[in-house]
Parts: structure tokens; sequence; C-alpha cells
């Protein structure tokens, strides 16, 4: 398992990650890490809200947990049970990082403008407070 605390600590991590390459003009590195973050964001709120302890993080803990084995960020909102306060108070953020997932790894570089990715960044930065 991976603790709460350890989730959010690397979901931090990965905004400082994110920061660091919008200020190296990589911007299509900004975008992707910061889906990491909230990712990661969402799956501690999912154990908040279901007073787990950590979330399972090998294959064996996902062993009777597979729907919760996903990258899918609607997916993770719904089961974090903050998907009808995100969609009504946080729709514009929720609207930038929603499309997001870890196959955009094999997508075409120079996609993503540096507004984008601020824009990204922004969006997980107030998402990840409600969270």
């Amino acid at each position: 398992m991976i603790t709460i605390a350890e989730l959010e600590t690397i979901a931090q991590a990965r905004l400082l990650d994110a920061e660091a390459l919008i200020i190296a003009e990589r911007y299509d590195g900004a975008a992707y890490i910061c889906g990491y973050a909230i990712e990661l964001s969402l799956k501690a709120r999912i154990c908040k809200t279901l007073k787990w302890s950590g979330f399972p993080s090998s294959n064996s803990e996902f062993q009777n947990y597979q729907s919760f084995k996903v990258h899918n960020l609607d997916v993770l909102l719904h089961l974090s049970g903050f998907e009808e306060e995100i969609k009504q108070e946080q729709m514009s953020d929720w609207s930038n990082v929603k499309n997001w997932n870890p196959e955009n790894r094999y997508k075409t570089i120079s996609l993503v403008s540096k507004e984008e990715a601020e824009m990204m960044l922004s969006s997980v930065k107030e998402l990840m407070k409600v969270l």
C-alpha cells in the first residue's frame, strides 16, 4: 500500500517537476507530469473517502479492487466522492485536466503550448486544494 501522506507528497513533487519543466520550456513534459499530480491527488482523496489507510500499489493488493486500477481521471473523480463538487464548483479547471492519460507520453513533441501547460498547472493546483 502507498499511504495517503506518500500520495500527497509525490503529487506535490510532481507539481514542482511541472513548474521546473515550464521554466525549461518543456511544455509537453510539464502537462504530462501535471496529469500524474492530479491522478495521485484523486487516489489520496479516494483513500480518505473510503477510510483506507493507503492505496493499492501492487498486483496482489489490486486483486479485489481492479476497478481502482485505472489512470482515467473521470473514473477516479467518480470514485473519489467529489465528482459533483468538482463539476459544479471547478468545472473550468476540471475541463483543463480531464483528458489527460498516461498514453500522452507517446504523443508528438511540441503539441502543448506554454499557455496550455501553464493553464494545466494552474488548474491542477486549484483542484488539489479542493481534493
